[in-house]
């Protein structure tokens, strides 16, 4: 199971790196998580519960970071065993980077996961939903947490965002203006379906 994709957060590209490093945090936002304790430098034990399908399984596992560049980027390593519903591992590159345009930052992640045993027997496309699902839940819990966190960077963010809403809107009305004449683009209409009519005889 592969799967990729990209978040837009509000807070810098420090706080978002120190929030992905933060076991309270990662707790609080991994769906089914009830505990991440650090066991060593860049390594935790986690306790996941998850649902795939008629499957229940709770996951004692361990998580790795490998190739840590602080700000910017990690490997995550995880290998977690369900006992008699299977395993699951994987792993995970995850990068930061300043937003392109205005402030925050892009979260971005690539993952390649694995599992064996009966959850692996409901069928690929219900894990990968599952998988997916679990994914999304986690950057939006991790969005609302940054938010309770750093209020101030949601609310200059949603400014910004109001600006330049007011700017589109002045620049499209603008445009209205500078727009073509309604009888020339009727003509056109006509003019086409003049045509039309002489390549169909």
């Amino acid at each position: 199971m592969d799967m990729e994709g990209s978040r837009h957060l509000a807070v810098t590209q420090q706080q978002a790196w120190d929030a992905l490093n933060d076991p309270e945090v990662l707790k609080v936002c991994i769906p089914g998580c009830d505990r991440v304790e650090q066991t060593g430098e860049n390594q935790y034990a986690v306790g996941v519960a998850v649902r795939i399908g008629p499957v229940a399984a709770k996951f004692n596992g361990r998580i790795a970071l490998t190739d840590v560049q602080p700000p910017n980027r990690y490997t995550l390593t995880f290998d977690g065993q369900g006992g008699p519903a299977g395993f699951g591992k994987g792993t995970a590159h995850v990068t930061l980077a300043p937003a392109l345009e205005g402030a925050g930052c892009e979260l971005s992640y690539q993952v390649s996961a694995q599992v064996g045993g009966k959850i692996a027997q409901v069928g690929q496309r219900l894990v990968d939903g599952v998988a997916k699902s679990m994914a999304e839940d986690f950057f939006k819990r991790f969005d609302e947490e940054m938010q309770r966190r750093h209020p101030q960077s949601y609310e200059a963010e949603a400014a910004v965002e109001a600006s330049n809403a007011a700017s589109s809107t002045a620049s499209a009305a603008s445009g209205e203006q500078r727009a073509v004449p309604p009888w020339l683009w009727g003509a056109g209409a006509v003019l086409a379906a003049v045509a039309a009519w002489w390549f169909m005889r």
